[in-house]
């Protein structure tokens, strides 16, 4: 309890920020749609937004290391302000192409202030659980953002002024909290092929959890509108898709403990695939909301899964750059289907947006599957404990290894051992060691 209360401001800001974002995520591909963009513009305004998460991710830690969390994250909002209020005064795509990637990368920021802060406040013993807390609260708070906008749709100009007093009410906790800021976030570093040779699962999960939500992100509203005609009935459908991924999230983690992780993604792909080719042929609401409920389920927890197994696999001195790699490379995958996906909805003049995110699903499920277990294979008993996360983060999340309070814990109770080493000259010598 005085771990929550020690970051209740940042929590505070999160849900803020958090509920603004999910209102502007969903609304602004139906605004989109309802001016006359195309499906291809939208994806592509939606990849924009995915390479800008990208790109903010690389130059965040620059602008606080220059400035400060406070005035970088206030900096940031001020823009993302600025973009947002630019996109009702014109129906121009490159225009929102162009504010789409900057309301990504200022989001991005914005995360990596709020999370670097979280990280430095929380110590190796108890950072799992402020994670958990933190992916609680993020979930809730997008949740809670589709049921606003469910209520106030009917009239734009009531959305915008709700998302910018969400974005301004998030600059207020951060600006007014006594914590000391942290010092300044080291820069982003990644390493895809590093990822790739240390789990070829973990790195066809990452990659197939961008290409699947990211895409659902960006089209699902305005294909659940092509599909019913109720324009008002698309937050509840995303609504839906968010509290089925959060309910399941826990259980699905204890289950990633005590089975091979290759298993349980591998499943959990093959449902995605499952689910979307139910959605695909839904037309009425019921179906609509227990087949989001289910996509939800199976998609959602893709993104923490294969950072768990991404976990396993890697050294404890590198999970920070292997965390930031399935971090940004579901940012890219998600950039990678909206734009394609876009573009074949456009091309076919059809609601196919779920038929393709099936066979996409279908794909990375047998991917997976057929990967042998060979050198970096973890034995079920050795993974590490799951921790809840969501790709609604930024790698400054990643600071810490989730496994810290586990690794140290083993590390008190293992004994000290005395084994033989030979030096240059042959003649043995005996050292201790710590494990």
């Amino acid at each position: 309890m005085s771990s929550v209360r020690s970051i209740f401001s940042l929590l505070l800001t999160t849900a803020f920020l958090l509920t603004g974002h999910g209102i502007h995520m969903t609304f602004l591909p139906l605004m989109a749609s309802d001016i006359g963009l195309s499906q291809t513009v939208i994806g592509i305004s939606g990849s924009a937004y995915f390479a800008g998460f990208i790109s903010g991710a690389m130059v965040t830690p620059h602008i606080i290391a220059r400035v400060g969390h406070v005035r970088s994250f206030t900096t940031l909002m001020a823009v993302f302000l600025c973009c947002f209020q630019v996109l009702p005064m014109t129906d121009a795509g490159w225009i929102w192409i162009v504010a789409r990637f900057l309301l990504g990368a200022v989001m991005c920021g914005a995360y990596t202030v709020v999370e670097s802060w979280l990280s430095d406040q929380a110590d190796p013993q108890n950072h799992g659980r402020v994670l958990g807390i933190y992916t609680l609260v993020v979930l809730g708070a997008m949740a809670a953002g589709q049921a606003m906008l469910g209520l106030a749709y009917g009239d734009a100009a009531i959305v915008f002024a709700l998302i910018s007093i969400l974005i301004g009410c998030a600059i207020i906790p951060v600006s007014l909290t006594s914590s000391l800021a942290p010092a300044p976030v080291p820069a982003t570093r990644i390493d895809f092929m590093k990822l790739y040779r240390r789990s070829h699962t973990a790195f066809a999960g990452a990659l197939g959890s961008g290409v699947i939500i990211g895409t659902f992100w960006t089209l699902g509203a305005v294909h659940v509108v092509s599909v019913t005609g109720n324009a008002d009935f698309a937050p509840t459908f995303v609504a839906v898709s968010i509290l089925g991924g959060a309910l399941v999230q826990y259980p699905i983690g204890i289950a990633s403990d005590r089975i091979d992780r290759r298993h349980v993604l591998t499943l959990l792909c093959a449902m995605s695939s499952l689910t979307a080719f139910c959605l695909s042929s839904a037309t009425d609401t019921t179906s609509l909301i227990v087949g989001a409920a289910a996509f939800g389920a199976a998609s959602n927890s893709l993104y923490a899964v294969s950072l768990a197994k991404a976990a396993d696999n890697s050294e404890r001195d590198e999970f920070v750059i292997i965390g930031s790699s399935v971090l940004l490379l579901n940012a890219l995958g998600a950039a990678i289907g909206s734009f394609i996906f876009g573009w074949a909805m456009r091309s076919a003049q059809g609601d196919i947006l779920f038929t393709l995110i099936a066979i996409a699903s279908a794909l990375f499920a047998a991917f997976i599957a057929i990967q042998p277990k060979g050198a970096t294979a973890v034995a079920t008993d050795e993974q590490s404990s799951f921790v809840p996360a969501t790709s609604a983060s930024a790698p400054a999340a990643l600071q810490q290894d989730p496994r810290a309070g586990e690794i140290a814990e083993e590390d008190r109770l293992k004994p000290t051992d005395t084994v033989s080493a030979t030096d240059e000259l042959g003649s043995e010598i005996e050292c201790s060691t710590a494990g």
